[in-house]
């Protein structure tokens, strides 16, 4: 092995949303260190599925997703459910549905008063945003894409959400998302941007399809130290200053539980020498759950939705973005939640759950999301069993503050083998009370506001449509039946826990964690956004630790 070949000021392990984006900025800092990215897919700029948006759908369960499953879910009808992760250079961005959406500012001071540190808080965050979005990262809301891109239903699905008296707002990342406003999304020109891209790499050393199975860990009179990276194949790489792990919220803790840091029985299991006995790795997990719905037209051949005849939708205005306008954001009264709260509490939840979950009863967080597509849903996400001929539109439901918590882990001592997910999704109170309220807000919208445009919902078999005065039960067994998740998992080498806030592992020198496992409380938000913020922060943290 040629030592100066192999070691390098950083390694960043992970090239994803976060890695690549920590990465170019650390490289272009003013000490001009030398990084190394390594990732375990492979550089998919050319590849079909990451140049059109509609190319979304059909990149999850490809050969650019983990294409992981979770174990059987006990609260929902103990399926074990597909969890997609992008495997590629870009990470998620070479498979998300580009939604550009900050979240609440009540969210992100949330979690800087858990850690106590502002940086972390709304305003500490924002200069980030607006550096993203002005020199790195093009957003565009739907009318702003094209003149041309006028959907048909737009102006009626506002009407119908302000019919229900949601607030119109100006722009949904404000850091004042309740109400209903214009879908903002990332694509550029009808292309997707990576962060690979979005990010200069001309100054990394990058590594594609390359497994890294360990971090190389030296223990000297107590203290322990990160030197480098074990890859899968036995080979080492040397770090002179930091290793930083950016695997995202599955592969990250199952870095840190490959190399000897976790909860210490879980390690001795699989035979991993104990380096530190770290019990928080891996827990913590939380992840927005969704309900999909897909809505017959009275009038198919009015060309209200994507997939039968082309009528309007042949323009290539179109193909700019997804099939939507608005996404409306609400929250639960505190009437109708405070229950749910009070009945979790009683069975024995953590003082830190029983905190989260009471700080829900504020009137600024953001519950639940509800987005109206103009087709029906589609692999993976929503109603396989409606056909995509135009004749129906779509919805989906998601909870957006989750109090359910899961945990990653690991059944083998190998990094080829998949982490063992186990999100324990719809767990609490709480969040059937949270799916339940946004599930009859769409089906009242439904229902009244768009009588003259849909029938009622086409329900997966075996069961009967639901409407907005369904009973908790019949809501409760259709979300055990078709919940699933909104690809967001976060929160398992959580903040305040496993890394501190400088993005430091509690009792490891020279070890960092920058992704969105970092996250100790859930965002109300497509995370993107604060996953780029969180990366640039950090790029800023190492370049002043190096001066």
């Amino acid at each position: 092995m040629d030592s100066a070949k192999d070691t390098f000021d950083y390694i960043v392990v992970g090239g994803g949303l976060a890695g690549c984006t920590l990465a170019s900025l650390l490289s272009k800092s003013p000490a001009s260190p030398s990084v190394l990215l390594i990732e375990a897919g492979a550089d998919v700029s050319e590849h079909p599925l990451t140049q059109a948006p509609m190319g979304a759908f059909a990149a999850h369960g490809s050969d650019i997703d983990w294409n992981y499953q979770t174990v059987p879910q006990t609260h929902l009808n103990n399926r074990s459910l597909y969890n997609g992760a992008g495997k590629a250079l870009g990470g998620g961005t070479a498979i998300n549905y580009a939604s550009w959406t900050r979240g609440s500012r009540f969210d992100y001071d949330r979690w800087a008063g858990l850690v106590g540190d502002s940086r972390w808080g709304y305003d500490g965050l924002l200069p980030y945003f607006e550096k993203i979005e002005t020199d790195h990262i093009t957003n565009v809301a739907v009318s702003k894409s094209s003149p041309n891109r006028k959907h048909p239903l737009r102006e009626r699905v506002l009407q119908a959400w302000l019919d229900l008296r949601l607030e119109n707002i100006d722009t949904a990342n404000s850091g004042e998302p309740l109400g209903v406003g214009e879908f903002v999304e990332n694509w550029r020109d009808g292309k997707r941007q990576l962060s690979s891209n979005a990010f200069e790499l001309s100054k990394v050393t990058v590594m594609t399809e390359t497994v890294v199975q360990k971090v190389v860990l030296e223990e000297r009179t107590g203290s322990l130290t990160a030197r480098g990276v074990q890859l899968h194949d036995g080979s080492q790489l040397s770090a002179n200053k930091e290793v930083i792990l950016s695997a995202g919220a599955y592969r990250t803790p199952q870095l840190l539980l490959l190399s000897g840091i976790g909860p210490a029985e879980d390690l001795q299991k699989v035979g991993i020498p104990v380096h530190l006995n770290l019990p928080a790795v891996g827990k913590n997990l939380h992840d927005h759950l969704l309900v999909g719905f897909a809505f017959p037209l009275k009038d198919p051949s009015a060309g209200f939705a994507l997939g039968g005849a082309a009528g309007p939708w042949a323009d290539p205005a179109y193909q700019l973005g997804l099939p939507g306008d608005w996404i409306a954001t609400e929250n639960v009264p505190r009437s109708a939640l405070a229950p749910a709260v009070e009945a979790d509490a009683a069975v024995g939840l953590d003082q830190e759950s029983r905190e989260y979950a009471s700080s829900l009863l504020d009137s600024r967080a953001a519950h639940f999301e509800t987005v109206v597509i103009y087709v029906p849903g589609g692999p993976p996400l929503t109603n396989t069993h409606v056909p995509f001929d135009g004749t129906h539109i779509g919805a989906v439901v998601a909870v957006m503050s989750p109090t359910s918590r899961g945990q990653i882990g690991i059944s083998t001592a190998s990094a080829l083998d998949p982490p063992v997910i186990d999100p324990q999704y719809n767990k609490t109170e709480v969040d059937r009370a949270l799916m339940r309220y946004g599930i009859r807000r769409l089906l009242r919208l439904a229902r009244i506001s768009l009588a003259d445009i849909v029938t009622s919902e086409n329900p997966p078999p075996p069961f009967e449509s639901l409407s907005d005065i369904s009973s908790d039960s019949e809501i409760d067994a259709r979300v055990r039946s078709e919940g699933r998740t909104f690809f967001h998992a976060a929160g398992t080498a959580s903040m305040g826990q496993v890394v501190d806030t400088e993005l430091r592992v509690v009792g490891v020198d020279r070890l960092r964690v920058v992704d969105a496992s970092v996250l100790p409380v859930p965002i109300g938000a497509h995370p993107q956004v604060a996953i780029y913020a969180l990366a640039a922060q950090a790029a800023d943290m190492l370049a002043q630790a190096s001066s």
